[in-house]
């Protein structure tokens, strides 16, 4: 098991809610990158963006798949969704890192990523001074989400290393796996990122009882968007007024007893704040260590596969 950085000096952290621009994942990068330097000018080392930021989550649309047929609207939509995903050697990815590079926070956010034919729901880490360091590809997409996203492996779990804490993410409703959960535990995670389009009144009794399991910082950021964001021909189940609230945001910000830090904001667009005392992920594990003196190995084993897994696997040849 790592060891988590519990020394660390406190700092503040930032969770961003705010609308993206689903159709255009520069201009999202540009906001990213601007709403970044904010919160850094705050005071934020830490700065945590909702899930799908860059390349836009798609709430209510249908892509035109009723069971057993697909419509050739559902198809184009798909490609054009497909078109807004990014590549992460792409430009949206090099803003970021310069805004990071800039500011010398570390950035955790939610992006669309494109790979060969297939989209994935990711969440990347930006380090001020190394640029993009990891990626997690959420390992499974919720519902209709399933249509248009790519399974993640157990290859992108990272944890990182930083003087700040140990950093990882985990990505809406993977936040109900209770095994991913473990995973991150056991590699010492004290910031614990929860990117997320989930805006219910119940989703801050997940990341309470989330930071009180892991003993860890948790930080959630949901975007407010309204149906005005979207395309006027988007397919969106939710109905065409443009003042129609589709995310209602939540964000929030937990301590590791469980205590609210800030929000959970439901107003419109804003940057939440946070100061972080890592003393307080050894002062919450003094009665309760999922994976030290409270397990019971003896009774209970998880295994983890961190291997990528691959289509295709090639041998032989010179």
């Amino acid at each position: 098991m790592n060891q988590p950085s519990c020394h660390a000096a406190p700092f503040r952290a930032a969770v961003v809610q705010a609308a993206s621009i689903p159709t255009d994942s520069m201009a999202s990068a540009a906001k990213a990158a601007d709403l970044a330097r904010q919160a850094a000018a705050g005071g934020a080392s830490l700065i945590v963006f909702p899930e799908a930021f860059l390349g836009g989550y798609p709430k209510g649309a249908s892509f035109g798949t009723p069971v057993g047929m697909r419509k050739p609207q559902g198809r184009d939509d798909f490609r054009a969704y497909h078109a807004a995903a990014i590549d992460l050697d792409g430009p949206e990815v090099a803003l970021l890192a310069e805004a990071t590079a800039e500011t010398g926070a570390f950035v955790v956010i939610g992006v669309i990523e494109r790979d060969g034919g297939t989209v994935y729901c990711t969440a990347l880490f930006l380090d001020g001074k190394k640029g993009l360091v990891a990626k997690h590809r959420k390992l499974m997409p919720t519902g209709a989400e399933r249509l248009i996203w790519g399974f993640g492996d157990g290859s992108t779990l990272p944890v990182i290393d930083t003087p700040l804490g140990r950093i990882g993410a985990v990505i809406c409703w993977e936040n109900y796996m209770p095994m991913l959960r473990m995973a991150m535990y056991d590699q010492g995670i004290t910031l614990y990122c929860a990117p997320t389009a989930d805006d219910r009144d119940s989703w801050a009794a997940t990341m309470q009882h989330v930071a009180l399991e892991g003993r860890c910082f948790v930080l959630s950021a949901c975007q407010h968007i309204t149906r005005g964001a979207y395309p006027a021909d988007y397919d969106c189940a939710l109905g065409d007024d443009p003042a129609t609230v589709l995310m209602r945001g939540g964000s929030l910000v937990v301590d590791p007893l469980g205590q609210v830090l800030a929000g959970p904001d439901f107003s419109g667009e804003t940057i939440l704040y946070a100061d972080i005392d890592p003393g307080q992920v050894v002062r919450g594990k003094y009665d309760f260590d999922v994976v030290g003196h409270y397990a019971r190995p003896d009774v209970f084993e998880l295994a983890v596969n961190v291997a990528p897994r691959r289509a295709v696997s090639r041998i032989g040849g010179e």
